[in-house]
This record gives C-alpha cells, sequence and structure tokens, in this order.
C-alpha cells in the first residue's frame, strides 16, 4: 500500500473531462492510500462525494490560508465541517505566495479557529506554512497541538529542527526531484516522521509542465529514496509504518487505522 498522505481529489473536478476518473483509476491499480485534503466547504462536500465512489479516499475539511478572508467573519458556519472532520486540513498561514499582507490577520484568525477546535478534539492538523513558519510553531505551542502532518515544508533548517523536536511528521513531494534544499530536508527528516505526498493535481505543474496523477507518486519515492541512499521498498514500508502509527488509537481514524491494516 503506497500513501498519499495530501491531496486535492475534487481540484480534478476542474481537470479535463474524466479527470477525476482516471484518477480514481488508478489509485485503485496502486493501492494508494489518498488523504484529500479540502480548502473550503464546498471542495469539502466534493472530497466526501469521492470518497464514496473509492474507498481507498480519507477526505478531511480545512480552510486553506488563500480563502481563509472568506470564512473570517462566518467561522460558525464551518463548525459542523470541523467537527465531522477526522482530520483538520489544510490549514495554516501563507506569507509567500499572498503577497498581501492585509490579509495576514484574516489567515491568522482562521487558523486559530481550527487549531482551538484541534485541541479540544484531539485531532491531526495538516499545515501549510509557507513563508510563515516560526509563525506557526508558536501557534502549535500556543495551543498545544500534539500531532502535526507538515505538508511540503521549505523553510528554514532551524524552524525544521524545531518542528522534528516536537514531533512533526512532514509529506515530501515531487520537488524532491528537483531542490537540493527539499533532498536535504527529505535526508534529515526522521524515519519515523516520515511521509509522502503528490499535492494534486495542481502542485506538480510548476515542475512536470501539467497536472499530477496519483502514480506520479511512484516518482516521489523514487527521489525520496535517493536522498535517504535506501530502497523504494523499504521506504514504502516505512511510511507506511509512519501513518499506522500516527492512527493507531485516534478515535477520529479508526477506519482509516484498519485500512491501513488490510494488507
Amino acid at each position: 500500500m503506497l500513501i498519499d498522505a495530501h491531496s486535492h481529489l475534487d481540484r480534478y473536478d476542474l481537470e479535463d473531462e474524466g479527470a477525476l476518473e482516471s484518477a480514481i483509476a488508478e489509485i485503485t491499480q496502486f493501492r494508494i492510500f489518498t488523504i484529500s485534503n479540502s480548502m473550503d466547504l464546498v471542495s469539502y462536500r466534493r472530497n466526501l462525494e469521492i470518497s464514496e465512489i473509492c474507498e481507498w479516499v480519507l477526505p478531511v475539511f480545512g480552510v486553506h490560508p488563500w480563502n481563509a478572508p472568506f470564512y473570517v467573519d462566518c467561522l460558525k458556519e464551518i463548525s459542523e465541517a470541523i467537527d465531522q472532520s477526522p482530520i483538520i486540513g489544510e490549514i495554516g498561514l501563507d506569507h509567500y505566495f499572498v503577497e498581501d499582507d492585509s490579509a495576514y490577520p484574516d489567515q491568522r484568525k482562521v487558523l486559530e479557529y481550527c487549531l482551538s477546535a484541534a485541541r479540544e478534539q484531539g485531532k491531526i492538523v495538516i499545515l501549510h506554512t509557507k513563508g510563515a513558519e516560526k509563525e506557526i510553531l508558536d501557534l502549535l505551542d500556543q495551543y498545544e497541538i500534539q500531532r502535526v502532518i507538515v505538508h511540503w515544508y521549505s523553510g528554514s533548517m532551524d524552524i525544521f529542527r524545531e518542528l522534528t523536536a516536537r514531533n512533526a511528521y512532514f509529506t515530501v513531494g515531487i520537488e524532491v526531484l528537483y531542490s537540493k534544499h527539499i533532498q536535504t530536508l527529505a535526508q534529515e527528516i526522521p524515519s519515523r516522521q516520515l511521509l509522502t505526498e503528490t499535492d494534486n493535481p495542481g502542485g506538480p505543474k510548476g515542475f512536470i509542465g501539467k497536472s499530477g496523477m496519483p502514480g506520479l507518486l511512484k516518482d516521489v519515492i523514487r527521489g525520496i529514496a535517493q536522498a535517504r541512499d535506501t530502497t523504494n521498498e523499504a521506504l514504502v514500508e516505512t511510511v507506511h509504518a509512519n501513518l499506522v502509527e500516527l492512527t493507531q488509537g485516534d478515535p477520529w481514524l479508526i477506519d482509516a487505522h484498519q485500512r491501513l491494516l488490510e494488507e
């Protein structure tokens, strides 16, 4: 079983006709347990529908920082989705791609609302940290968040080491094939805190020139394995074991944990 711990399957609806069907076929063919992150309520509802079609998909709810301004004044509207979701993601801050700093307070308010819920409900959070790594680190401490998956980390090594010391998990994706910095991070992530991702379909576009499909995960695995001087097979086993460990004993993830154990 392969692990794609960060994808956005609902976004295939924006691609060519039949793209979602093709993606689901690849997920099934390659046995890819896929966490499909949401960016807002609309995408979450679509991810729920996709999970009914494909048993390999775990849909989770979050408000992406790019969408925070649309929800900052109606946070109660997302409470039901937060309560329903077994993991809260994708949430976070973006001070890199979002250059208008007037949006930053909205991002923080929405993130803090989600972190507060995660603390109360004992849920894993999946974090977007671009350009705001230190602020997020401080918020994790403030809200006493114990279980974290950091998506596509590309920040400084000092904050990276602070996060690893707090037992954060890290998803590594397609950039490992192109970036020395990401390769260094992939080498240094403790084995028990490493996960794989694609960020499909949009995330890989800047690297491969087209939308990513689930089978791209095999290239990601190859790149991480090379960076860590191990075999593809050993890496797959490590990542699978890590997600099994992360979900074990979590009352929100009983079904997902059982699915991961079905070899």
